[in-house]
């Protein structure tokens, strides 16, 4: 690189360095203004000088990072958001932002939900396609094929769709690909099914939930109905229609698979409607089914 090229980039540098400070500046500035902070009582709370203050709205401060944090500590703000690249997000969002970082964990996953219903919930669209969740044994693909004959829809299972693109069964695509390699067919197949189809029914994997893109699309997409049993009976279902993995894979396997329900409990409450099944003959498990259905 030649005296010229290297003076040019060097330009440059000081260029981004410049603009990047401006909007720095401009950032504390406009945090300061919206809590109605005076520059003085900036200084006062941050231990940061009013004069280096200036300098920096102005573009001029080279701020170090102690200094910043202590600023952004100041105006309650996540030093973070001072440092955005691209254009500073709207006050709604970061007031929803701050909202959500309050809440516990577990309560996450139910405001989602929530808004999941509450803004796709109106789309016609989603309410067009309905998608049953659940562990296996659940009764997905049973309930699921008969639902679809009832609304004249097709029926689709998403773990067939899986292999019928991966060219090979679900052990071997776990074999050869893990679990990362099982998401992505899995994520790709229903993207595909959403675009294919404005009205079917989908019988889900039980492990959707597990991937958290990919149940969002699911749920923001499809009316998501629960189809909730006890450990026990998946169990003597899986083991009725002759899948014998579940009782060979593990001498605890029944409570394996309670352990499973209960972690997954939590995402598959996010669905619509819960249809519990338990104890219930597959006709009235149907006749409840297609009551939710209709009644969204």
């Amino acid at each position: 690189m030649g005296a010229s090229e290297n003076r040019l980039s060097a330009q440059n540098e000081q260029r981004e360095d410049a603009a990047l400070l401006r909007a720095l500046g401009e950032r504390v500035r406009q945090a300061r203004a919206r809590r109605g902070m005076t520059r003085r009582i900036l200084a006062a709370d941050s231990g940061v000088s009013e004069r280096y203050l200036a300098q920096l709205e102005a573009g001029q401060g080279n701020v170090s990072v102690r200094l910043l944090t202590r600023i952004a500590r100041a105006l309650n703000a996540p030093v973070a958001e001072l440092l955005r690249e691209d254009d500073p997000q709207s006050l709604e969002l970061q007031l929803i932002q701050r909202f959500l970082q309050r809440l516990p964990p577990q309560k996450l996953a139910e405001v989602r939900s929530q808004l999941v219903r509450d803004f796709s919930g109106a789309r016609a669209d989603r309410r067009r396609r309905v998608a049953l969740i659940g562990l296996r044994g659940a009764g997905k693909s049973t309930l699921g094929a008969r639902l679809a004959r009832e609304l004249g829809a097709p029926f689709i299972e998403l773990d067939r769709e899986v292999e019928r693109a991966a060219g090979t069964s679900l052990s071997e695509i776990f074999l050869l690909y893990g679990q990362a390699g099982f998401r992505r067919y899995e994520r790709r197949c229903l993207e595909g099914v959403l675009e294919a189809n404005e009205r079917c029914v989908i019988a889900a994997s039980g492990s959707i939930v597990s991937e958290p893109g990919t149940y969002e699309l699911l749920l923001s997409e499809c009316f998501t109905v629960w189809l909730k049993t006890t450990p026990e009976e998946h169990m003597a279902r899986v083991v009725a229609q002759g899948d014998t993995r579940p009782m060979g894979a593990s001498a605890e396997a029944m409570e394996d698979l309670r352990r499973i329900l209960e972690t997954r409990a939590p995402l598959y409450a996010q669905a619509d409607v819960t249809v519990d099944t338990a104890g219930e003959p597959a006709e009235r498990s149907l006749q409840a089914l297609a009551a939710a259905v209709a009644a969204a």
